[in-house]
């Protein structure tokens, strides 16, 4: 198995290089510049300015200049956020967006995965109509619309959560936990909808196989029969799928992180898009690109553990 996570490794290095190159020559390509939206400058301070970040020299020099740079681990400066390099902002804004997706993950795979479970024991009844109900309308009603719901409910009419009063996070205020629970819950609920319908869809497979028959003719319960037998099959199509959704989810949702004012990559990624901010747009896009490698790979090593069947062994 260790052998087969170094090729991963190794068979990444040129899958990232191509969405580098991609990335790079697409967002040149496009029409404008970092600093078209400024005054206008007179030409030798626009030069002066463009000799700087080596945007006055062909294209295929500037690409080769960011490859060497990047191979030292630098990303370059920010276009629009001056004194600051991207490693800086990156090393700023990743920890705010990972916490926010850990507990949005977490939370998402604790209660779809019950809800999920619920659903299979209770197959074409009314539990299972109304998880599966539910399951669907959090997948399908987008953050930027329940976002302001919440805010609605929670921020504006005053409605409590278990006797707690919720504020309107205008701010990330260092963190507190009180601003972080209506963004945990927007970022959480579209997971927790697909977890529960894959969950309950494997769910219901294993609990139809022969081994499980099996346990319940032992007189095994319910609950030991799932906690024993079911679960660790059931969970292997969720494993696949956690892999890129932790990526997604850790990097920052571009819309939670701008309507809750939460200073993270994905709002840091949405503010270089409208400035042009090539080298922080290509920052966010390379970490992003790496955690969606490196957790699917852990998803992959994760699969085979549970089930012993899988080997990587060629």
């Amino acid at each position: 198995m260790f052998a087969y996570a170094i090729r991963r490794l190794l068979g990444a290095i040129p899958t990232l290089f191509i969405i580098i190159t991609l990335s790079f020559f697409m967002m040149r390509v496009a029409p404008g510049g970092p600093f078209d939206s400024q005054r206008r400058l007179p030409p030798e301070i626009e030069h002066n300015i463009k000799a700087a970040y080596d945007l006055d020299k062909p294209l295929i020099q500037q690409y080769g200049i960011y490859l060497g740079k990047l191979a030292h681990g630098d990303l370059g400066p920010s276009f629009k956020n001056k004194d600051f390099t991207v490693n800086e902002i990156i090393a700023q804004g990743f920890p705010i967006s990972a916490r926010l997706g850990l507990a949005a993950m977490t939370l998402a795979v604790l209660i779809g995965m019950s809800l999920g479970t619920v659903a299979a024991l209770r197959q074409n009844r009314t539990t299972d109509y109304t998880v599966m109900a539910g399951a669907m309308i959090g997948i399908t009603i987008p953050s930027f619309i329940m976002a302001p719901i919440l805010t609605l409910v929670f921020g504006v009419y005053g409605v409590t959560l278990f006797g707690h009063e919720m504020h309107m996070p205008t701010s990330w205020d260092r963190g507190e936990m009180i601003n972080m629970i209506l963004p945990v819950i927007v970022l959480a609920l579209p997971q927790i909808g697909v977890i529960a319908r894959l969950t309950r869809g494997s769910m219901v497979e294993v609990l139809h196989s022969n081994y499980v028959r099996t346990a319940r003719a032992k007189g095994l319960s319910s609950i030991m029969i799932v906690v024993r037998h079911a679960l660790r099959a059931a969970v292997l199509p969720l494993v696949s799928y956690l892999g890129p959704a932790t990526a997604g989810v850790l990097t920052g949702s571009l819309v939670v992180e701008q309507l809750f004012g939460i200073p993270g990559i994905g709002q840091y990624f949405v503010n270089a898009a409208l400035n042009r901010d090539y080298t922080l747009m290509l920052g966010v896009l390379i970490c992003y690109a790496t955690l969606v490698i490196l957790l699917n790979l852990l998803a992959d090593l994760l699969y085979a553990v549970l089930d012993p069947r899988v080997r990587y062994a060629r």
